[in-house]
Formats: C-alpha cells, sequence, structure tokens
C-alpha cells in the first residue's frame, strides 16, 4: 500500500516502444472515493485551457518507480472523456472535512491510501480533531465511509465502525451492542 501522493512526479512509459510520454501531476479518483480513474499529465492552452489526463483503461500498471501504459497515444483532452466531469482530483480531495453524522469533526484528509489495482483502501488525516484510535493510527478506512462530501464538501464517517475495523474487527463492529 501506498500514498496517492507518491505517484505525483512519476513518469508515464508507453510499453509499446518504451517511450516517455509525460509526469503525472495529480491523480483523478471516482465520485464514489473508491478506484483511481486516471492521471492528470498538465494542461495546454494559453486562452482555453486543456486538461490533459489518461483514463485509468490506459494504464497498464501503476508501479512504484513508473506508470506504464498500454499506447503511446493515450493522452486525451478530458473534455474528450464525459465521465472525467464527475473524478475528483486528489489536490481538491486533500483538505476536505471528515465528520460523524452527529456532526463530531474528525479531521481533514491529507492523502489517500492506494491498495491493489489502484483502489482506495483508506484516507491518511492530515489533522485530526478527536483522540483514540483515529488519533494514533491518522487514518480512516474507506469502509467506514457514509457520504463522500461531494454535495457539502464534507466527508461523513461511522465512527464506531473506524474505530472497529482499526481494531481488527473483520465485520467492523457492525453486530456489536454499543
Amino acid at each position: 500500500m501506498r500514498l496517492g501522493k507518491d505517484l505525483i512526479g512519476k513518469q508515464i512509459i508507453s510499453v509499446v516502444d518504451g517511450r516517455i510520454i509525460g509526469t503525472v501531476k495529480d491523480i483523478y479518483v471516482n465520485q464514489d472515493l473508491y478506484w483511481v480513474t486516471g492521471v492528470h499529465v498538465g494542461s495546454e492552452g494559453l486562452l482555453k485551457r486543456k486538461s490533459l489526463v489518461i483514463a485509468r483503461e490506459s494504464i497498464a500498471v501503476i508501479g512504484f518507480d513508473v506508470i506504464l501504459v498500454k499506447e503511446t497515444d493515450v493522452i486525451v483532452d478530458g473534455q474528450d472523456l464525459p465521465e472525467s466531469e464527475e473524478w475528483v482530483r486528489l489536490s481538491k480531495l486533500r483538505g476536505r472535512q471528515v465528520d460523524t453524522p452527529g456532526g463530531t469533526k474528525v479531521g481533514t484528509i491529507g492523502d489517500i491510501i492506494l491498495g491493489k489495482e489502484g483502489h482506495i483502501s483508506s484516507f491518511a488525516l492530515a489533522k485530526v480533531f478527536i483522540e483514540g484510535p483515529v488519533a494514533q493510527q491518522g487514518t480512516i478506512p474507506r469502509e467506514a465511509l457514509v457520504d463522500t462530501g461531494d454535495v457539502d464538501g464534507v466527508m461523513t464517517v461511522d465512527l464506531p465502525k473506524v474505530e472497529s475495523l482499526q481494531r481488527g474487527e473483520p465485520d467492523g463492529g457492525e453486530d456489536s451492542e454499543s
């Protein structure tokens, strides 16, 4: 597992001819904050800025040192990918507030923690406003997310489930009475 920020600055190389075709500037995740959906490789144009992206389907391997893509011509204008309008950039996700359904402030998002194949396994917190297991580990498991905050900009988590998952209870404490 690794942080999303570890991908920033990685070279993007085509497996077809070994050519370096760009550098990762940012990461896109889906609106449900579950998968990496693409990478941002930059912008071009003075008046009408084009956001240049590579969709996840075009990526062969998200490696530790480089990103390998299936073809040389995988960089497209974000406007040519209608689904990209719903993608969330990691840079926009950082700083998003996390609270409980009751309104208790838990912290703010600092980064995503990626599992195998580019799925988000948990969120690293930049700031923690509560004490206990969350403060000690500084992470929120993805399974405990109740609301992604795409509407109001505030993510909501099930705090008892977070703490149960962090204690290693496989069902997140769903059957426990508390």
